[in-house]
């Protein structure tokens, strides 16, 4: 709707046709015009900068600019703006360019009286007026399309993503099941024929199966639960040092095995901070038990704990067979697995927990690996108080 009063902006050179069309605003009796005349395109630039209007009457030739150069750099300044142009009667076809331009309207000087040039304005202002609602109505349309695609393209990732996890899930389960099925059979069809050693080792092997099992069905449970978001978060006072010093010596059984060296070492203050225990072992025991397990007998780890200011920083390296920048991509997706891991048992599980935990402490992770060099893996946490 336009407005009771309405503000001009007429950008003319020549004084008296800028006379004119104030005179033929002035007899209006419809509504009250004000007007303010420039004679340049850069004076109006600066005017429109300076204040604002309700529509603009342009002259196509001018001192500064001519023909349609003016109304892109009006637009640029004013995009909102309705404009009228005026023409001679020479320049109709230069008029009718404009409005396809982004004029709202044209008027040939000879032909202006007060009612063409009313009706002109009103009609500028209602067009554009129009024209930037439906700008707007677009604009939150595709904004809600482009929304909606990107939920649809994560639910189409996601259920993908479901599906790989229940089919690596059922894969990596059938494996012990078939172990625990063949011990079963033999302890069953050959019970008399078996040493006692022997219904030893198939019992023992048993009991290590279902016990991969359980570990895979908590650690598939853990990473379920954070998804969720429901992952319990319990903070209580600890003594980090402690901490990893007794996951050092639960690791001692391993690293015995392989002759490997642990090296623990401290640095700062760890006094003062609230830790959920539960994340924090699952963070530091997979990391620790990562970078025993991928290195060569007779080598060595490093496991640092440092406090400085407001964090704390856990640095576990080792010399090991390090991680491809391919598999680093996609070092924390669920099941993935090393393609240089060869026969090293693993679920593929383990980095997947540890980063649910450090994002569910406000940490992050760090990973520098290459390949027969080794790997260090970077967690800072900050500290809760």
């Amino acid at each position: 709707m336009v407005a009771s009063s309405v503000k001009i902006l007429l950008i003319e050179d020549n004084p008296a046709e800028a006379r004119l069309l104030q005179e033929l605003l002035k007899q209006a009796q419809s509504k009250e015009f004000s007007l303010v005349h420039v004679k340049r395109l850069q004076a109006a630039l600066k005017e429109l900068h300076q204040d604002s209007y309700d529509v603009i009457l342009l002259d196509l030739t001018l001192p500064d600019s001519q023909g349609l150069s003016s109304l892109p750099q009006l637009i640029n300044h004013a995009p909102s703006l309705p404009i009228v142009v005026l023409t001679n009667l020479n320049d109709e076809d230069l008029a009718i360019e404009a409005v396809r331009q982004g004029a709202q309207d044209y008027l040939v000087k000879r032909q202006v009286n007060v009612e063409v040039l009313v009706r002109s304005v009103n009609y500028a202002i209602e067009r554009k007026q129009v024209l930037e609602t439906l700008r707007t109505v677009n604009q939150t349309l595709q904004s809600r399309v482009d929304e909606r695609t990107a939920e649809l393209v994560k639910a189409k990732e996601l259920n993908q993503f479901k599906s790989e996890f229940v089919s690596m899930l059922s894969h990596d389960i059938r494996n012990p099941l078939n172990t625990i099925l063949l011990a079963a059979g033999l302890l069953q069809s050959s019970d008399e024929k078996l040493s006692k050693e022997k219904k030893h080792v198939h019992i023992q092997i048993i009991r290590s199966a279902i016990k991969n099992m359980a570990q895979m069905l908590d650690e598939v449970s853990l990473i379920g639960k954070a998804d969720s978001g429901k992952l319990q978060f319990e903070l209580c006072a600890l003594d980090l040092e402690r901490l990893c010093h007794l996951l050092v010596e639960e690791a001692q059984l391993t690293v015995r095995e392989k002759q490997l060296t642990v090296v623990f070492t401290s640095f700062g203050e760890f006094s003062k901070g609230l830790w959920d225990e539960s994340l924090l072992r699952h963070i530091l025991g997979n990391l620790l038990g990562n970078a025993i397990k991928y290195s060569p007998p007779g080598g060595k780890v490093e496991f640092e704990l440092i406090g400085q200011g407001n964090t704390i920083t856990f640095r576990i390296q080792d010399w090991g067979i390090g991680i491809s920048e391919n598999d680093q991509k996609q070092l924390f997706q669920p099941f993935h697995r090393g393609e240089n891991v060869g026969r090293i048992p693993g679920t593929g599980l383990g980095l997947a927990i540890v980063k649910k935990c450090v994002e569910a402490h406000g940490g992050e992770i760090l990973v520098n690996s290459e390949v027969g060099v080794g790997t260090t893996f970077t967690v800072t946490l900050p500290v809760i108080k």
